[in-house]
Order: structure tokens, then sequence, then C-alpha cells
């Protein structure tokens, strides 16, 4: 039936590669990783319609629907990387008390989590639990749907299939396959009888997890991930006739991703499904509330820092039928918001432990390995540009160090996962890691041939945007990720941002040789920028010379550790060898006059508007 409003909830993929320490119940304070499940046989038993709340007794009533998204291990508003209280408004402990306050006007209140909950933060630390944290805190909040995420596939199928099975309420996701029948892994949709209206929820996940993954297909063993467009329409087609309210949960960025992007993304969905009356989304990280094709679409951002709240009014017809009059849609601020004591209460135990690891001593460090962390204010905190991805900094010379002693590699490539990451003087603690290496990656050697290892580095410089003259600063492109901008160790180079995308490096050498298209060379990188190597045809799985993931502590952080204890005698010491850098830069560049003004703040730096990117504006001589 023709709508007057429609709303599209969906969950988009960020990148991001962190771990939590959250939760209650116990570990053993060592980081684990899952056992790994050859083939999937596992099927999911929950089904049927599920009522909540009396009908209503007039002809008019209000339904409304409370989501959250890409809670990566946040329960408690802390971060384990620092062992430090988050103020900004995150976790459970705060969109409990916003959903709370929902609740109070709208009892019956549908809970809908778009997936991401059980990565980051060191969330890894409780992976054997029979239930991770995040599932027991969204079995304690009665969340009733739960769309997973790509990163619910980061420790392998025996552990998420155990904790889909746990979660109390229903996981719904259209978009995800078992390989050799066809049949749907989870439920593709979920009808509720709330107040008399019956309400449907599909859902749909990022459809990449298989790239991501790339590294250990075993996680995704007879698992296919279909076209989420496509996935949805038969969904709903399937289901017509059955429902007065269709709402869509979605785990994908608002215009997707790769060779996906203007056509799988919660804003495609809305234009390809105009049957939905709303759509919430997860992944980007982002917080928009926005309409599309007369479809509200929103995002709650990140960590637990909003709550979607979509609300419908709903009335009936002559014939006794509800048919939508009209939406509203908000994301929901949890910042200042009070804590939730029984959240905090649940798991004080958990966060103690989370608290308890972190401190635990691995090393010392000798000297701060980064000086002048913002490059231009010189402060440790970044307000304008991070120096450690416009120089080669002792950081990550470290981590490539690292990566190129356990691969045996001649070159090594890492990113940045923090503006603000360095490691200072003092203890080298376990939190320490987790804050210069943020996600879950394993390690990978790959043979990739001189061509194709210059396609890589001519992509990944493509964060940079093309300098011109009168450019005070250097800008970074707003749509590319600073998770995907790698620098690399083994291998001199220069990176000329006067040129345009696609023909920036320059001076490529190896031992005082130029790099030959037609050699063949051995490549550290993690296993997610495998993944990309592999989707870009620039690497293959026979290509593997040596992974990580089968070692019993196989996370990147973890060879931190081991390589500061066993090669560097538990002493770190900062040292760089400078040999990469950015030319072609405009006589203007740092001119003092502007660089002063931006210091004393009369010249801000403008971030992308998802608040992820800085400095997505070159400053103009003044």
């Amino acid at each position: 039936m023709k709508r007057t409003m429609k709303i599209v909830l969906g969950s988009a993929l960020s990148l991001a590669l962190a771990t939590a320490l959250v939760g209650c119940g116990t570990s053993s304070g060592t980081t684990k990783s899952a056992k790994k499940t050859v083939k999937s046989t596992f099927a999911y038993s929950k089904s049927g319609e599920i009522t909540k709340g009396e009908a209503a007794t007039g002809d008019s009533v209000t339904i409304s629907i409370a989501a959250t998204s890409d809670l990566h291990g946040r329960i408690y508003p802390w971060s384990y990387a620092t062992d430090s209280e988050d103020k900004s408004g995150v976790g459970f402990s705060q969109t409990d008390t916003v959903v709370k306050e929902i609740k109070a006007q709208y009892p019956d209140t549908l809970l809908v989590d778009i997936g991401d909950s059980m990565q980051d933060n060191s969330s890894e630390l409780f992976i054997d639990l029979d239930t991770h944290p995040m599932v027991q805190a969204l079995n304690l909040l009665k969340y009733d749907v739960w769309v997973p995420g790509n990163h619910e596939f980061n420790f392998g199928l025996d552990f998420l299939e155990r904790n889909l099975n746990n979660f109390d309420g229903r996981v719904v996701c259209a978009n995800i396959k078992y390989a050799d029948s066809g049949k749907d892994y989870v439920l593709p949709y979920q009808i509720y009888v709330v107040n008399g209206v019956r309400v449907a929820i599909v859902g749909a996940t990022a459809p990449h997890v298989k790239q991501w993954e790339a590294s250990s297909p075993e996680h995704f063993q007879n698992l296919d991930f279909t076209n989420p467009i496509d996935s949805l329409k038969e969904t709903v087609k399937s289901i017509e006739g059955q429902y007065d309210l269709l709402v869509a949960a979605v785990h994908i960025s608002r215009e997707g991703e790769y060779e996906e992007e203007g056509k799988t993304g919660a804003f495609q969905i809305a234009e390809a499904v105009p049957e939905l009356d709303a759509i919430i989304a997860g992944h980007e990280h982002a917080t928009y509330c926005t309409k599309v094709a007369d479809t509200w679409v929103l995002e709650p951002g990140r960590y637990g820092s909003h709550v979607a709240l979509t609300k419908f009014n709903m009335k009936k017809d002559e014939n006794g039928k509800w048919q939508l009059v009209d939406v509203s849609a908000e994301n929901i601020a949890t910042k200042g918001k009070e804590t939730s004591q029984e959240v905090m209460d649940a798991f004080k135990s958990t966060h103690e432990e989370a608290r308890k690891v972190a401190n635990e001593v691995v090393g010392k460090v000798s000297a701060d390995f980064v000086t002048g962390v913002d490059y231009i204010t010189g402060e440790k905190h970044v307000t304008t540009m991070p120096r450690t991805q416009l120089e080669d900094t002792a950081l990550m010379d470290l981590i490539n160090e690292v990566q190129t002693f356990y691969t045996g590699a001649q070159i090594s490539t890492a990113a940045t996962f923090n503006n603000d990451q360095n490691l200072e003087a003092g203890d080298f603690k376990r939190k320490d890691v987790a804050f210069i290496y943020k996600y879950d990656n394993t390690l990978m050697g790959t043979n990739i041939t001189g061509e194709n290892l210059l396609k890589y580095m001519e992509w990944t410089v493509g964060y940079y945007q093309t300098a011109k003259e009168g450019d005070v600063t250097i800008a970074f492109n707003p749509d590319f990720r600073a998770y995907n901008y790698d620098m690399l160790s083994g291998i001199n180079y220069e990176i000329d941002i006067s040129k345009p995308v696609g023909s920036r490096i320059v001076n490529a050498t190896l031992n005082g040789e130029p790099i030959d298209a037609n050699k063949t060379y051995k490549l550290a990188v993690n296993n997610y920028r495998f993944g990309t190597l592999m989707a870009n045809g620039w690497a293959t799985l026979k290509d593997v010379y040596y992974s990580s993931a089968n070692d019993a502590s196989p996370a990147i952080r973890d060879l931190i550790v081991k390589y500061t204890n066993e090669q560097l005698k538990g002493v770190l010491t900062p040292k760089c060898d400078h040999n990469w850098k950015i030319v072609g830069l405009p006589s203007t560049f740092n001119d003092p006059d502007t660089i002063a003004k931006i210091k004393s703040g009369e010249i801000s730096i403008p971030r992308s508007s998802d608040g992820r990117t800085p400095n997505v504006q070159a400053v103009q001589k003044q």
C-alpha cells in the first residue's frame, strides 16, 4: 500500500579493526583465538511471530523502534586502550538510559542492534565464554532484534554461532545464505505484533565479509553474502500482505563500498525497495538522519553515541486495517546522560578484570616514539594534522619491523588507526599495545609482482588530495578512510602529491634498485589489507607463504609483545629510517603567518562530515 512517509534503518561498515575489554564473567586475562569451524552445520531454530503489548483499543497508535549500532565492545563508558573514561557518551551504560526514557513513553518499543558488537575495546579477551559479554548485555537490556555485522565474523563460526544461539531475541539477516543449499543462515525477517500492529523487520549486512576475512576462509565456510538489494526484494515479496509496517535494519553504509559503491548502500536500498517504511543503518560509524526517495534513512553513529528513534503513527481505516499516517525520525545523543546502574552493576567484575589486563606491564619504552603528534600545534592530541600520516615515524617503523621479522618479507606495510597514537617513555603496558594497534588483525606474508606492488602503492596514496599552489596544509580525501592509508618499510619511495591519483609514486627502490614490474617480492600485510589485494587482483591465496592465523596468539598485537620481549629484551627504543617522504609541495606549504593563525585558533581545519577524517580541506595562504 502507498505510505505518506517512509524511513530506512541500516547499519554501515566501518572497517574498523579494534577489540574491547568489557562484559560479565571471567577470562584468563590473555588474548585468545576462537576455535575454527571447517564447515558450518549451524541451524538457527528460532522462528514464529512475537506479540508485544496489548492490542490498541482506539483507532490510532504510535509504534516506536529504538536502535543502536557499532557498539564495538563498549558496555562501560571506558576506553581500555588508554585505560580512561570516555566522556563522549558511549556504551550500553549510556544507551540504556536513553532507551528507558523512550520506553517510559512507549513501553512496547522494539529494540534493535545493527551489528559490530563483539569486536574492539578488548572484546577478544572474552571470546571463550559461553556467551560473550556484549551478547549478555543485549539479553540484559532485552533487545528484540540483532543484525550481525561484518566484525561478528572476526573470531570464527564456532564463536559466532554459539552467540547467535544464546541471544534471547531474534537474529535477522536476509543476505547470508548457505553456499551449498541457498538456504537462509538466520531469519531473513521477523514479524512482531506490537499493540495489534503487524511490524516486519528485515535485515541485511555488508556483503564484503569474504573479502575482509579472506585470510581465514574458515570464518565464512559454506556461506555466501549476497547482494543486499536482491535479498531484501526477495524477502519483502515473500511476506507481502503479512505486515502493516515494514522496516529494514541494515549493517551497510549509505553508498555501499568498493565495486558496489553507489549500488547497494542504504540510500540505494531506499530507492530500490519502495515498500520500506524506514531504514536504520550501521557500519559507517556515521550519525545522520535524512530522507531518500521519501523514505527516512538514519544511523546512530558508533560506540553508543546515539540511539536512533523512529516513530510510526498508525491509524485504522474504514475497514479496520492499520495504515501509516506519518513517520518521525531522530538520533538521540547519549552524551551527558546518567549511566545505567543496572548495566554498571552487572558488568563490574569484567570491567575491573579488563582494566587489570590493560595495565599489565610487558616492557619499557626508552623515549617517546613520536614528537609533536599534532603536526602543527605539537600537542599530544591531534586537532589539525596527524604527524604519523605526513612523515615517516619510529612508531610505524616499529610495527613494520615486527611484521618483517615474523614474515621474513622484504617489504612491510601498515597503517595508523588512531590519529593520536604514540608510545611515550615509561612502562609499556598491554593497553599501549592496543593503543598503537587497535584491531585484531593477523599477519600474512604474500608474494606480489612489482607491477602489482606499485598499483597497490598508488591506490593507498589516494588518501592525499592533490596539492595546488596556495595550499598551506596537506589535505586528506574524506572518502578514503585513514586505515586504508599504508606506510611501507624496506622500500624507499616518494609521494608526489602535485600529481593526480594513480601517478604519484616516484623513485621507488629496493636496496638501491628500482622496483622491477616483472619481479616477485615478499610483502608483509595484515589480513584486512590482504583482502584488499585479493579484491583488486593484486594477490591470490596461492601467493600466501605465511599466516599467523593458526598461531596460539595470532594477532599482530600479540606479535608486538612477543617481539619486544624476545628480540628487544623488553626495551623499546625509537628509531626511524625515513624511507619515504611527500614531495611536490607548493611554495606556500607551511606558510608561517597562516600556520600562526591555525595555532591561535583563528583558522580551523575542516573535518569530514562524519567527523572521522581530519584535515579534509587544505588551508589557503592568508
